[in-house]
Parts: C-alpha cells; sequence; structure tokens
C-alpha cells in the first residue's frame, strides 16, 4: 500500500511538472531589425516582442540610451496583438529606433525577459553599419545654404510673451502715476458748499434769471420760458408732481389736493397764463407785468415753502 502511495505521488508531481513546463513553452521571445544593414548615421527599428498567453507575468528587458556603439534615438509606443486563431494567446512588441555613427559590424546581445518560472532569452542581431561611398572623382560643392524658415510675429510673440506682459504693466504703471500727478487736484478733498433748500433754490434762480434782463433785451419769450421753467422745478420737489410733461391744467387739476392756499394758486395761475400767452399767442405784456411776474414768483416760493418744525427740548416736553 505504502509503494503504490508513492509510486501515485511520484505520477503527480512528474505531471505537474510537465505542466508547467509545457506552459513555459508557450512563452515565445525573439528580437529582430528591420534591416541588418544600412548606411552610417541611418536609422533603423529594433522590435524585442514576447508570444504568451493572456495575463502572463512578465517583464521585459530594460534597454538603455545606448547598446555599445548601436545608439537608441527613442522609444516607441508598445504594441499588443491578439493571435487571430488563438485567442487566449498575445503577442507584445517594444520597439525602438536605433542609429550608428561609427560604421562597422555590431553584435547586439541577447535580451533577458523575467518569468514566474525563470529567465528567458532572445537570440543575437548582427547589424553592419556600411560608410557611404564617396566619388573622389567629382568636385567638392559648397555646404547648401541655411533654409528660410517663416517667423513671423505671432512666433516672436509666443516665445516672449512673459517679457511683453511685463513690459506692459510697467508701461500702465508709469501712465497711471503721470496721469495722477497730472490730476492731483481732482482727487484733492474739497470742503462741501453750503446746503440750500428748494426755495432757496428757486429764489436764487429767479434772482440770477432777474440779472439777465432778458426781457428789456426783447427776448420776452425766452423770459417767460425760463421764468415758468424754475416754477415747474419748485413745483416737481415740492408737491411731488410731473409739472414739466403736463399743461397749465393739468398742474392745477394735479395740485387740487396739495393744500394749496387760493391766494398762492391764483398767483401761481396768473403767471403760467400769462406765460401761456406770451410763448404761443405771441403777447406782448408791459414791462410792469414783466416786473410783477417776478416779485409775484418770489411771493409764491415764499408762501408755499416748506418751514421747519422746531425741536423741543426735553425740559420743555410735558409730563
Amino acid at each position: 500500500m505504502k509503494q503504490y502511495f508513492k509510486v501515485t505521488l511520484f505520477a503527480f508531481l512528474l505531471l505537474t511538472g510537465f505542466c508547467f513546463k509545457a506552459r513555459a513553452q508557450y512563452i515565445k521571445v525573439e528580437s529582430q531589425a528591420d534591416r541588418l544593414s544600412m548606411p552610417i548615421g541611418d536609422q533603423t527599428i529594433l522590435h524585442v516582442s514576447a508570444s504568451m498567453p493572456l495575463k502572463t507575468n512578465i517583464t521585459f528587458p530594460e534597454i538603455v540610451d545606448s547598446i555599445g556603439k548601436i545608439k537608441i534615438v527613442k522609444s516607441l509606443k508598445a504594441d499588443t496583438v491578439v493571435d487571430k486563431n488563438n485567442p487566449n494567446l498575445e503577442t507584445i512588441s517594444h520597439s525602438y529606433t536605433i542609429t550608428s555613427f561609427d560604421t562597422g559590424v555590431y553584435v547586439l546581445p541577447q535580451f533577458t525577459f523575467h518569468t514566474k518560472t525563470g529567465d528567458i532569452k532572445t537570440g543575437t542581431i548582427t547589424l553592419q553599419i556600411k560608410s557611404v561611398p564617396v566619388d573622389t572623382t567629382k568636385a567638392f560643392y559648397d555646404i547648401k545654404e541655411p533654409l528660410a524658415v517663416s517667423y513671423n510675429f505671432w512666433d516672436w510673440l509666443k516665445e516672449h510673451w512673459l517679457s511683453v506682459a511685463f513690459g506692459l504693466v510697467i508701461i500702465g504703471l508709469i501712465i497711471s502715476l503721470i496721469n495722477y500727478s497730472r490730476n492731483k487736484k481732482k482727487y484733492e478733498f474739497v470742503k462741501p458748499g453750503p446746503l440750500y433748500t428748494i426755495d432757496e433754490i428757486a429764489i436764487n434762480s429767479l434772482n440770477d434769471l432777474n440779472a439777465k434782463k432778458l426781457w428789456q433785451q426783447d427776448e420776452v419769450k425766452l423770459y417767460y420760458i425760463e421764468l415758468t421753467e424754475i416754477l415747474r422745478v419748485y413745483l416737481e420737489r415740492r408737491y411731488g408732481i410731473q409739472a414739466h410733461e403736463q399743461t397749465t391744467d393739468e398742474i392745477f387739476a394735479a395740485l387740487k389736493n396739495k393744500e394749496l392756499a387760493k391766494e398762492s394758486s391764483n398767483i401761481l395761475l396768473q403767471i403760467l397764463q400769462l406765460a401761456d400767452l406770451v410763448k404761443f399767442a405771441k403777447q406782448q405784456p408791459t414791462a410792469y407785468e414783466n416786473e410783477q411776474n417776478m416779485e409775484n414768483a418770489i411771493i409764491f416760493i415764499q408762501q408755499t415753502r416748506v418751514i421747519p418744525q422746531p425741536v423741543q427740548n426735553k425740559e420743555e416736553l410735558p409730563k
């Protein structure tokens, strides 16, 4: 019985080892070059590949910048291809552009792949670098002049944008300082003037109009236009009506509920009606009427002005 068990165990281990070996045989690695012979300084592609079952854990050889006299120009993107006849097999290729600037025959060594079951090596590659034949019977020619390359303003700006931006910032700061120094007085604190009430503003405007002496210079229509303009501005600010956009009748309709005394209403009506006759009917009032309307306008504003209410002291407040 013991002898049978030993034979069975030995057979199992033998089969297991065979399976590992069989799996290892599925991995095929190789290296090859597109050209095995080329002129000095020319380039070719070196391919290092491994064919194996999918998801096999394998480490490709690390190829440095040069292999002896063979220079690695650049490493190309890795490529993976699945076998059409067997979807469980794939081939991964790493490619490199190589060149050499020394003539001769060079042997690329074996490249080693690392797997869990052991290392696998490729074969060697013999690469011949040939010199370029020179015909000494022909005359020598000058080296060609450099080719003209298109270089415009935008190309220059892309290279120097940081310097340009810094320069523009400096120029902007200089301009700002110059403008500030020229207009320094504009930034100085200006002491505010006295505040006027709406009736004071209107009376000051009437006094300025009177000083112009318009009707004395036969500018009667302009005199009444400015006189009614001052009164309309005062009415808008004092009573909150749209006097500029209303006729005389509309103004009095808007003032109907504004607690305007009858005497003041009659004075305003007299001024506005005469002004309408001058502006639209070309009536020529007398000098007395012109002077009287100025005085009546001042009287109207004084009668309708807002009188501020006195503030009582704490001692005067009722207990």
